[in-house]
């Protein structure tokens, strides 16, 4: 298949790149210089020129604090520019796959998300991945959202090398143990949004790495694995305020991956082994 990967330079999209020329794919690999999502002539021309088989849309805005006084910026990409890619798709007649996000949940859930829960969104970068999904909906019949949560790979800044960097640094370091999620690895990922790519199984998914823990138990597991000798100090959201509020709740269910008959994604501790591994740690 002929596929458009938007955000292709960034941290998930550099390994849906990767799995899609390991499996003999035609990748058109779209960074922000090569196509603005954010105008609509540009994303039309752009896949008039291509008409791609289909389009994974990682591109996104994703500074979630920075999202709170930026308002204008971060509906622009994850609301408007998933809705000129879902007209465009639409237009050439191809699918689409859309990376949305734990955050469109507020997070009081005590059992899994299911795929159907009613969204509540507690800020601004929850609305506009939100917002980003009901385009896609309105505008698209052939299509996969993609809800997904802490995700981390070897491309770009996450939770584990900041980690790392600052237990290196410091040989202490303080949690959140109050917040619960499912870690993601990239490449785990990236697999799986192109096995539904290539399947005609559309609608909403929720896809992270199995099991569950807090950002505490997360870094715990992080020094271990890493045989870093770092003491991890727990606390609570209210001890570490940040401009975006968190969901204390981020866990999704899987069930629609096993019901459809797709791979699920490994256990996070495994993933966690593979990704310091790459990382040569």
């Amino acid at each position: 298949m002929k596929v458009v990967v938007t955000g292709a330079n960034g941290q998930l999209g550099q390994d849906v790149v990767k799995v899609l020329t390991e499996q003999k794919h035609v990748v058109i690999a779209a960074d922000r210089s090569q196509l603005d999502i954010t105008s609509k002539e540009a994303v039309y021309a752009f896949m008039e020129q291509v008409k791609p088989d289909a389009i994974i849309h990682c591109a996104a805005y994703t500074n979630v604090d920075k999202a709170e006084e930026d308002q204008e910026a971060a509906h622009l990409v994850n609301a408007l520019g998933t809705k000129y890619l879902a007209q465009a798709a639409n237009q050439v007649g191809s699918k689409m796959v859309y990376v949305s996000t734990d955050y469109v949940f507020n997070g009081e859930a005590s059992v899994p998300y299911e795929v159907d829960h009613p969204t509540s969104p507690l800020g601004v970068y929850g609305e506009t991945k939100l917002a980003g999904e009901e385009f896609l909906q309105e505008h698209l019949e052939r299509f996969f959202i993609v809800r997904t949560a802490w995700v981390y790979g070897v491309y770009g800044n996450n939770f584990v090398k900041t980690m790392l960097r600052l237990g290196k640094e410091r040989g202490e370091v303080g949690v959140v143990h109050d917040q619960v999620g499912s870690p993601t690895y990239t490449v785990d990922l990236a697999r799986f949004l192109v096995e539904l790519m290539e399947s005609e199984k559309y609608g909403t998914y929720h896809a992270s790495n199995e099991g569950v823990c807090s950002w505490y138990e997360f870094a715990v597991e992080i020094f271990k694995q890493a045989r870093l000798d770092v003491k991890v100090n727990p606390l609570t959201t209210e001890q570490f305020p940040r401009p975006a509020a968190r969901p204390k709740y981020s866990v999704l269910s899987k069930d629609r991956i096993n019901k459809e008959g797709f791979t699920p994604l490994r256990n996070w501790q495994d993933a966690l082994a593979v990704y310091l591994d790459e990382e040569n740690f």
